[in-house]
């Protein structure tokens, strides 16, 4: 064992639901499981996601969101 290696640092993050994502997705549960994620200490935003298709989900959601209030009509909206 060569005693002057270091080992790789680990990734420590842990993560949660996307509350957001979890209220405004009828197709969240289909989702792959670290899409749905968020880093745990951060809110439910596009940016805490982990992954990239999860930040794009979250922002498609917010603007489907807004445009249900600006029509009036809510239809995937939970």
């Amino acid at each position: 064992m060569d005693l002057h290696r270091r080992p790789p640092k680990k990734d420590t993050r842990t993560g949660r639901d996307c509350q957001f994502c979890r209220n405004s997705d009828p197709d969240f549960g289909k989702r792959y499981p670290l899409d749905r994620l968020v880093t745990s200490k951060v809110n439910d935003s596009a940016g805490s996601h982990m992954t990239e298709n999860g930040y794009v989900k979250h922002r498609l959601l917010e603007i489907e969101v807004r445009l249900a209030v600006m029509t009036g009509s809510v239809q995937h909206v939970a």
